[in-house]
């Protein structure tokens, strides 16, 4: 009865809009212009401002209640008082599709009785599913999704996250991540594309088209997008979330922008801005990366938000600012639209007082605001700002799910399988082990219904871990289970080895527990010691150890590896996951991921496959490049040769092509897709050049037996890097292509 009268009142409040037509980029920037001429001071620096919606929730002894509850004399300080136009996060756990359209109607209810009846714009870190709402799909995490090299897994996947996060009556979600997974110590690694930027660009850009689709007017279905964090925030020298990073802006605009570049210019709605330090100036102090690269260089149209509380960490963590309104105005002037306060309204006093003593300009001001407005309108919040629950059928969906699973096959990635031992035939006897077999902590990771995931394995009862997924495919009478040892100590690893002795395989499932940002920070790469400390007591059982990775990042394995006979390595799966893997290990599903960075043997030598020619063993044989397994490796179950590798020319005009062609074959006995990689190498250069880069790429699949023509396309801006003078140049010399064991020169 109180939606009835709720949706009634809202019908009263905004009669007219609702039925109006969507509006054309011209329409939209004639009514921002109207509105910001409208709107009192205290109203513009409102829409400036993005409270998390924990500090409005009803609470008792100190406790959030559940389900959460909003309390209407906070929302009305926020919203009549403080003018708020941005609310975000879920205030602790995942909440169900109704509390969150009772939620969402209160805030935009009494956001309508306003003046000027502009709604509040919600945002989420729904990063690869609705996964702040209870009974949603969760996708494969980026870092998975990346190792599939198909586009359209992020495409798809994301335009479901767009569909099932709306459905909570939801516009904005804080994704994709387009930071540069290069250090793999940073606990946000899995967040990323992998260490690539050609790969994170084009998987980036599937994830934005999914997510906001190709109106410029969003519908009901699709998202605004978040490009997260810009830019270099993975790249801190320490490895810990939210340190220093120390990165020449030749490198930065080499590796670290490109992916950001490419997505505004696909029309990505809005930024999210890095929370750390670049050669000491903090990004949310840096008018150089927000204004003139951002704004100026790149023509990016969105707004741009700060993190977490970032803006007062100028002067709680930085020390580049002496007080909070000295932080806000070192802040907005940068460039920063949208303040992430995120628990106080000392945002909103202190811009005040700073307009006012004249240290930020109405100009700076209009400006954030015609910018949030923009986007406000472009998700078409005037018209819809709320849904209706009946739109959304199809969330959780078999078919959703069926795409999940689709993802997650094309992610598995093999990367050990000697004598092809694997799949394992039915009628062998399996005993599983480790601290990631029956946990979906290990294959969701962080992001998880709640921050940290940690509660996964109540929420997510209903899926099939690793082990209960195995006892499945392969009979619960043909599996046994011993944990062995948690991460970080040991439980019953005698137990374990004696069951391991009437085995036929062991499937031991090593890896993470959740985890993400600074409670992920670790100090050593190398897996943990009671892990190794299992791993050895079983390979001294003399039977077959497949090793099943279930990891955020490549947790170091050198000492235990040699003792394995295969190895899958899952990355975070998500919901999928623990089918995949018994599919996988059965030989139901062909395993076609890659690497979508490089897999480290050693603590201390981590570096990129796109290393200069003096990283590399020849070099330096005792140092040098020598990873467990390079960017890009992935083996199949089936066989694949490369032939007839021909270029259209040996020279490539400035203002041309030159056409690549390569044949494929499936040269075994079973279906397998495979992921057709062309790197290309500069051979002098004025900038000491790389041994090589990615250049292109294609997935296919191949029946056994079948050849298929892959073609790529070489321009001079493939071949480009950017110079001493920080220019994007394609310098005239040799160049190396090489795509899988074939390879030839040409000249540009």
């Amino acid at each position: 009865m109180k939606k009835i009268l709720l949706f009634s009142i809202l019908a009263l409040v905004v009669p007219k809009i609702q039925a109006q037509k969507k509006l054309t980029s011209t329409d939209i920037d004639q009514k921002v212009k109207a509105l910001v001429s409208q709107m009192t001071l205290e109203e513009k620096v409102g829409q400036m401002t993005q409270i998390s919606i924990e500090f409005l929730l009803k609470t008792e002894n100190g406790r959030v209640v559940e389900p959460h509850q909003i309390d209407m004399d906070k929302l009305a300080t926020c919203i009549k008082k403080y003018k708020v136009g941005s609310l975000l996060n879920v205030g602790g756990n995942a909440q169900t599709r109704e509390n969150w359209h009772a939620l969402i109607e209160a805030v935009q209810k009494m956001a309508l009785q306003e003046r000027l009846k502009i709604p509040v714009l919600y945002g989420i870190d729904a990063i690869r599913g609705n996964n702040y709402t209870l009974e949603t799909v969760l996708f494969p995490q980026e870092i998975a999704q990346a190792a599939s090299f198909n586009p359209e897994v992020s495409r798809k996947a994301s335009q479901i996250s767009a569909y099932e996060t709306r459905a909570s009556f939801i516009p904005w979600t804080f994704s994709p991540v387009l930071d540069l997974g290069r250090q793999p110590m940073w606990p946000r690694i899995w967040e990323t594309f992998g260490e690539d930027p050609y790969l994170g660009t084009q998987m980036g850009l599937a994830t934005i088209n999914g997510f906001q689709g190709n109106e410029l007017v969003e519908d009901k279905y699709h998202v605004a997008a978040c490009l997260k964090h810009y830019m270099g925030y993975s790249m801190p020298l320490s490895g810990h979330d939210r340190t220093p990073a120390w990165i020449p802006e030749r490198e930065m605009r080499e590796y670290f922008l490109p992916q950001f570049a490419a997505a505004v210019k696909a029309g990505a709605k809005t930024v999210m801005v890095n929370s750390s330090e670049i050669n000491g100036v903090p990004v949310h102090a840096s008018h150089h990366i927000l204004t003139d690269i951002l704004k100026g260089e790149l023509g990016f149209k969105g707004f741009a938000v700060s993190d977490w509380q970032d803006i007062q960490y100028l002067y709680l963590r930085h020390h580049v600012a002496k007080d909070d309104k000295d932080a806000i105005a070192i802040a907005i002037n940068a460039g920063i639209d949208m303040s992430m306060v995120p628990t106080d309204y000392t945002f909103t006093e202190d811009l005040l007082q700073d307009v006012k003593e004249g240290k930020v300009s109405m100009a700076r001001i209009n400006d954030a605001v015609s910018r949030i407005l923009k986007v406000k309108y472009e998700v078409d919040l005037f018209n819809n700002p709320i849904g209706n629950a009946n739109d959304y059928p199809d969330v959780n969906s078999a078919a959703h799910n069926k795409v999940n699973y689709d993802a997650a096959a094309e992610c598995i990635t093999l990367l050990k399988n000697t004598n092809n031992f694997l799949p394992i035939s039915r009628g062998k006897k399996l005993l599983v082990s480790g601290p990631t077999a029956n946990t979906m902590r290990s294959l969701n990771g962080g992001w998880s219904r709640n921050w940290q995931g940690n509660n996964s394995d109540e929420t997510e009862k209903d899926k099939n871990t690793i082990l209960e997924a195995i006892q499945n495919v392969f009979g619960k009478d043909k599996v046994d289970y011993s944990e062995g040892v948690t991460f970080d100590k040991a439980i019953n690893i005698d137990e374990t080895v004696d069951k391991a002795t009437r085995a036929d395989v062991i499937v031991l499932c090593l890896g993470e527990n959740s985890y993400t940002e600074t409670p992920g920070n670790i100090g050593d790469l190398t897996i943990s010691a009671p892990q190794i400390a299992l791993a050895t007591a079983l390979a001294k059982t003399g039977k077959p150890i497949v090793l099943v990775l279930a990891e955020g990042r490549p947790r170091i394995i050198s000492a235990i590896e040699p003792g394995t006979t295969a190895v899958l390595h899952t990355y975070l799966l998500g919901n999928e996951g623990g089918n995949v893997v018994a599919d996988a290990l059965i030989g139901k599903i062909n395993p076609s991921g890659r690497l979508p960075y490089t897999y480290p043997r050693s603590t201390n030598s981590l570096i990129n496959y796109y290393r200069k020619y003096t990283e590399n063993k020849e070099a330096s044989e005792v140092a040098g490049y020598d990873p467990q397994w390079e960017f890009g490796f992935g083996l199949s179950y089936t066989t694949f040769k490369y032939s007839n590798l021909k270029l259209s020319s040996n020279k490539l005009p400035e203002k041309g092509n030159i056409m690549v062609t390569v044949d494929v074959t499936n040269t075994g006995k079973v279906a397998g897709k495979e992921s057709v990689l062309m790197y290309v190498s500069d051979l002098v250069a004025s900038i000491t050049p790389e041994f090589k880069r990615l250049r292109a790429f294609e997935k296919i699949e191949l029946q056994p037996g079948q050849t298929k023509t892959v073609t790529f396309t070489i321009n001079k801006e493939k071949l480009s890097f950017i110079n001493y003078d920080l220019k994007r140049v394609t310098e005239p010399g040799e160049f190396k292509l090489a795509i899988a064991d074939l390879s030839t020169n040409f000249q540009y």
